[in-house]
């Protein structure tokens, strides 16, 4: 979150459900000099509604991505963008990758996931 403060992300706010979670990222914003221009918010992602979103910057567990692949595809405008660290979208095919091992991310531009969605043999988008 305060990466993409510094990106110039606006507003750039994080959920978590975890406390000790949610009060270690605090901290560190916090301790980095960003406290009062991010926030972490105590959160559920899955009731959170995303549909005003234009940039959401994933780091979930494998299991996680094709349910959260389904909501982000109801929810987000087709402006929006989506980076995934560590673990891609299994089915989506990444605008662009940046970085090696732990250290890589993946963008998906929704509007491009959408039409390949739509333009694949399956039709599953997820």
């Amino acid at each position: 979150v305060v990466e993409a403060y510094k990106q110039g992300l606006r507003p750039a706010v994080g959920y978590e459900l975890n406390p000790w979670l949610l009060c270690l990222s605090k901290y560190r914003a916090w301790k980095a000099g960003y406290h009062g221009r991010v926030a972490f918010l105590k959160e559920d992602l899955w009731k959170v509604n995303l549909s005003d979103c234009c940039n959401v910057i994933v780091f979930l567990a494998p299991s996680v991505k094709p349910p959260l692949a389904a909501k982000l595809l109801a929810e987000l405008p087709d402006e929006a963008r989506v980076v995934a660290g560590r673990f891609p979208f299994p089915s989506w095919t990444p605008s662009s990758t940046l970085g090696e091992g732990l250290e890589q991310v993946w963008a998906y531009d929704m509007k491009e996931v959408r039409r390949a969605a739509r333009s694949s043999a399956g039709g599953s988008p997820v």
